[in-house]
């Protein structure tokens, strides 16, 4: 919105384009273009540039692995030939076309000839036998690595329907992983790809010889042929599954019962200080928000909460993001803000309020509140009518129809974060900053004041609601400006608030007067990511993934929800696949059961947060994570 009338010109500008960046249409990929950008992913999962080359047969083989494809040693021995020194991105998009990604069907094909019960196993001894006996051997560390998958054996038996489903959704996920990368990665994007190598393959590799079975019983139980079949999965699950660790935790209906939030008998007698903010939901589906300072004047008993803020005008139906877990991390301040220690967090609830109780010493203090991202998501549901914002009377006059009045109405609310019914040039300015990206200065202040209905310095109500009729009228009544500055407030086109759950926090003191102030507005992968691994990191229960002891998955349980945190110690990046398949009553951060997720080197980061989808009935938690090559 315009912070002034004489910068209406530049920040309408703004607005519309931002508006029609927003409306822009994407045209469907063609068949060519999706299998180009597939052989980009997996290439970019192996290599660092597509100027590198393909050295070895192992990188040939993770490279293929990656691309969704299943070789058998005999496939990579025939584009690996003793001649061969290296392979280019143009030889490797060749050998894709050549090699179709194996089917689930071809899959379960292969595995039903070694199931003699038809029931969906195959007994270990039995597989062991024939993987290490017979055709293309492996090895017995091999085989104990498909035999210890945590979440496709079970009693001496493997899961083969399990396996498929599990090795198939694999590869798309670190596929759809790769793809995501390239998508933020404009670096990546920019690469030329393809016929861009010196000495550019003059060969067409070798054409696909006709796969002849293997005979690996005296019954007449033919298996594994060359192509896509059941030993070449396992033989690429011991690379692509390096080892795997679960966790299992159910939760009751009243989990929360024995650690229910209480106030403070004496509560009324201790001095208050508040402060709203809002959890607003980006476009990549990143949770930002206010972020606070708060000053302890003497050690004192501090009593802290946060909950959403109900806006809602009508008895008896509160707002529909009460629903939204909030919560908040308290760090005390030292010598500098990059070193903030970790003192708690608000983890016990009652109803929609989440608070802590403890002693505090004298000092300053940031407040980063927190939402796990599982119910508060991007809206999926199509609006079919848009809601009228202004209208002209019979003189021509404009106005802001009732329902856009109370919209922002609801928005002054929020934005007036001190409470006290006006808007100071800082709590306006995070307004603009959220919705235009500028900040209005204090020349264009002094304007806006001199045009607008203002008390003791400060925008009151009216004044908010003249600035936007003022540049509905500079548009002439065209509402995209004011559209753009909705949306990015988290409302539709009904006029819902549907992507952003306004909060309050409160800071009782027992001994002084606490002071709250905002101070920036940030993302979750910013100190909050910081802060929530350090926790997790403290508390949460560890499970070691690889021999070296190098990758770490942590899970902390609080009464509300569950959170993964993944430490990474190696030099190298690692992807981690995650199943909550078996998980009954959950919803996470994700919102997917199966995804990966890739973990730089020498970092730690959150994986996901779940959360009951019912909180009247039970919920079982149960997650297996897979290390990947």
């Amino acid at each position: 919105m315009a912070s002034s009338p004489g910068s209406d010109a530049a920040l309408s500008s703004q607005k519309s384009t931002l508006s029609e960046s927003s409306r822009t249409k994407k045209f469907p990929l063609t068949e060519e273009e999706i299998f180009s950008m597939n052989c980009r992913a997996a290439y970019l999962t192996v290599f660092k540039s597509s100027l590198e080359n393909i050295i070895s047969k192992d990188q040939l083989y993770l490279a293929l692995q990656h691309a969704g494809r299943n070789p058998s040693q005999k496939t990579i021995n025939k584009y690996w030939t003793p001649q061969t020194a290296k392979l280019n991105f143009d030889d490797f998009c060749i050998i894709l076309r050549k090699e179709k990604p194996t089917s689930k069907a071809e899959l379960l094909k292969s595995f039903k000839k070694l199931d003699v019960n038809d029931d969906g196993y195959i007994l270990h001894t039995d597989l062991y036998k024939i993987l290490t006996k017979r055709g293309e051997k492996m090895t017995q560390e091999e085989v104990n690595a498909i035999i210890t998958l945590a979440d496709v054996n079970t009693d001496g038996k493997f899961d083969y329907l399990k396996f498929c489903k599990l090795y198939m959704t694999t590869s798309e996920q670190c596929l759809k992983t790769t793809l995501e990368k390239l998508e933020v990665d404009s670096k990546l994007r920019r690469q030329q790809f393809g016929s861009h190598i010196e000495g550019s393959p003059e060969r067409d590799p070798s054409p696909i010889p006709k796969s002849s079975p293997r005979i690996i019983r005296k019954t007449d139980q033919e298996t594994f042929s060359t192509k896509g079949d059941a030993r070449s999965s396992l033989l690429s699950a011991t690379r692509k599954f390096k080892t795997s660790v679960s966790f299992t935790i159910a939760m009751g209906v009243n989990s929360n019962r024995n650690s229910k939030l209480t106030e403070p008998n004496s509560l009324k007698e201790w001095q208050c200080a508040q402060s709203k903010g809002c959890f607003f939901l980006e476009e990549d589906s990143e949770v930002i928000s206010h972020q606070y300072r708060m000053q302890i004047p003497q050690r004192s008993m501090v009593y802290l909460t946060i909950k959403p803020l109900n806006l809602s005008q009508v008895e008896g139906k509160p707002s529909p993001w009460l629903s939204v877990d909030t919560a908040l991390y308290i760090l005390k301040e030292n010598e500098s803000h990059a070193n903030l220690q970790l003192v708690c967090f608000t983890e016990l609830r009652n109803r929609e309020v989440f608070g802590w109780t403890g002693e505090l010493g004298p000092g300053m203090y940031w407040l980063i509140p927190f939402t796990t991202g599982c119910k508060l998501k991007k809206e999926i549901k199509p609006i079919t009518e848009e809601a009228q914002l202004v209208y002209r009377d019979e003189m021509g006059e404009l106005f802001l129809t009732k329902e856009f009045r109370s919209t922002l109405s609801d928005i002054f609310e929020i934005i007036d974060l001190d409470g006290n019914g006006l808007l100071s040039i800082e709590e306006y300015n995070f307004f603009e900053l959220r919705t235009s990206g500028e900040k209005c200065d204090e020349d264009a202040w002094a304007v806006c004041r001199e045009n607008f209905d203002t008390k003791k310095n400060e925008l009151t109500r009216q004044g908010f609601m003249d600035l936007n009729l003022m540049e509905a009228n500079d548009r002439e009544g065209d509402p995209s400006d004011l559209w753009v500055t909705l949306h990015s407030m988290g409302y539709n086109k009904a006029l819902e608030l549907t992507e952003a759950c306004p909060f309050v926090i409160s800071a009782y003191a027992e001994k002084c007067k606490p002071r709250i102030k905002a101070a920036h507005m940030e993302g979750c992968s910013g100190q909050l990511e910081k802060t929530i691994c350090k926790s997790v990191l403290n508390k949460g229960d560890a499970k070691v993934m690889d021999v070296s002891e190098n990758i770490t998955v942590l899970t902390y349980k609080c009464d509300t929800w569950i959170t993964s945190v993944i430490e990474n110690k190696s030099e190298s990046k690692v992807i981690i696949h995650v199943n909550n398949e078996l998980s009954k009553n959950c919803i996470n951060s994700r919102g997917l059961n199966i995804f990966a997720v890739e973990v730089a080197p020498k970092s730690t980061m959150v994986c996901q947060h779940v959360m009951p989808l019912n909180e009247r009935q039970e919920w079982i938690y149960n997650c297996v994570f897979s290390l990947l090559s």
